[in-house]
């Protein structure tokens, strides 16, 4: 997998892990998501407890971190089958991180947000 990082923050607007799902687009669609938080309340365990086996779909995800929740030190692994597709890494909400082989959904990120650059 190749991957980029850049700031969550863009301007004075966080970039939240929805807003990651919904710039995937249809490639998110298909996929399997498993999220581990290091930080723990509510809503990451409920992440966690739903992550268990094959994990959730993409609009589960997506209605679990909508509107502007903010993560710290928190994966989503997005798998196609059993292969990961897509690794989303908030790093301490200052950063984004995002591996994937796919190169269009990396062109996607690059070109959306400032800052990005290869990790």
């Amino acid at each position: 997998m190749k991957g980029l990082t850049f700031p969550a923050w863009q301007g004075p607007h966080y970039v939240t892990l929805a807003e990651l799902l919904v710039r995937l687009g249809s490639f998110g669609l298909r996929l399997r998501w498993r999220v581990e938080c290091d930080e723990k309340w509510d809503l990451t365990a409920e992440l966690e407890r739903r992550s268990a086996g094959a994990g959730m779909d993409t609009l589960t995800l997506l209605s679990l971190t909508t509107p502007g929740v903010q993560l710290i030190d928190a994966e989503a692994c997005g798998f196609a089958g059993d292969v990961p597709a897509v690794v989303l890494t908030e790093v301490d909400s200052s950063s984004w991180d995002i591996r994937t082989a796919d190169e269009r959904v990396l062109s996607e990120f690059r070109n959306h947000y400032q800052g990005t650059s290869a990790l």
